[in-house]
């Protein structure tokens, strides 16, 4: 079965730590280790031998930068302390996405409309070609790279499709442990995103502002990377998503990404009990329980976040790469999913956002 991931940070680590995706994930840990330097954020699990053997169609790829507030130290490089700082800090990783494309033209490709869409999708589906390319969406997370709304016509022509308003609170909204309601600048930034057909994703939003973007933005809304608070008792953060936000995603025909990072899934794991301590069935129970909200397996699927903030020691003790994900498979049907389920699981719930959000012709 086809993935597709609505989130990973391609960009900020080939610019903050130098990867290169092109490579396996085996021959990046080598490079890393050889130069005997930590990585804050562990091993990869990406690359593109993987991408092939887990059969990893499609990649949002973000553009990210986090305020100089929240830096975490002399590595991470990708800080800003204005608002013209953090739009050049976006404009690199764009520029780099293009560069991606151009220099590996048979391994990645932008998708920014239904025919490249289609043209990905086709690749994959010609059994008689050994490598597919990674078609790849380019989505925005946290809205500081855009100075003002009459700059969206411009990213929109760059390829982007998707943005969020907040990862951290900023001039929008709240954000990841800085809560706050849409503010008269979040609500003209919607404005303009829904001129042009933009994806609006809520993942790091604060609830209020969350909701409030639910009932205004009349476009396609998604949570790219996000998972149920409800799963993870005791723990007091804004970064899950509410039964009220999930409920009004699947009412507006919105999907959620399951990040499978162990403290994401287990609300009593901690880094100290190895990543033994947690499996796929977490991931397992969090996709169910959007489920069971839902009353379908339709408003679902992966946004593993890989290579963000964590990597291999910080997932389920089954996932060695991105490729292990295809192990939900049985899990999903042992717990009485259908193959048609399980397909739109893996990928077919983005596929059939992406068809309705992206535009004919560029």
């Amino acid at each position: 079965m086809l993935i597709v991931d609505a989130h990973q940070d391609l960009a900020w680590n080939m610019l903050t730590f130098g990867r290169d995706y092109t490579l396996s994930a085996t021959e990046t840990r080598q490079r890393e280790r050889s130069k005997g330097v930590p990585i804050p954020n562990e091993e990869t699990l990406l690359g593109w031998e993987e991408y092939q053997r887990g059969r990893v169609a499609l990649i949002f790829a973000s553009l990210f930068a986090a305020p100089l507030r929240r830096k975490e130290g002399d590595w991470d490089i990708l800080c800003y302390a204005t608002i013209e700082q953090a739009n050049q800090l976006y404009r690199e990783q764009l520029d780099l996405y293009h560069r991606l494309v151009d220099e590996h033209e048979t391994k990645f490709r932008l998708v920014q409309t239904q025919q490249d869409l289609q043209a990905v999708l086709g690749h994959w589906k010609n059994e008689s070609e050994q490598e597919h390319p990674i078609g790849l969406v380019i989505a925005m997370e946290g809205a500081e790279g855009v100075r003002s709304p009459s700059e969206l016509e411009d990213w929109w022509a760059q390829g982007v499709r998707s943005i969020g308003l907040a990862w951290a609170g900023n001039r929008f909204c709240g954000g990841t442990r800085e809560p706050g309601p849409l503010t008269k600048e979040g609500y003209a930034l919607l404005d303009g995103m829904a001129a042009f057909g933009f994806i609006l994703d809520l993942s790091h939003m604060d609830e209020e502002a969350a909701l409030q973007a639910l009932d205004d933005y009349p476009g396609n809304i998604i949570a790219s990377h996000a998972n149920p608070a409800a799963l993870l008792k005791g723990v007091e953060s804004n970064r899950f998503l509410s039964d009220r936000q999930i409920q009004g995603l699947v009412e507006r025909q919105g999907v959620i990404g399951i990040v499978p990072f162990n403290r994401f899934l287990d609300a009593e794991w901690t880094p100290s009990a190895g990543k033994q301590a947690v499996t796929l069935q977490r991931v397992v129970a969090h996709i169910d329980y959007i489920c069971q909200i839902a009353g379908d397996a339709r408003h679902v699927g992966i946004g593993s976040d890989f290579d963000g903030g964590f990597g291999v020691q910080s997932v389920p003790a089954e996932v060695d790469t991105i490729a292990d994900l295809q192990k939900l498979a049985p899990l999903l049907s042992e717990k009485g999913y259908s193959d048609q389920d399980i397909a739109a699981i893996f990928g077919g719930n983005w596929i059939s956002l992406l068809q309705r959000a992206l535009p004919e012709n560029p």
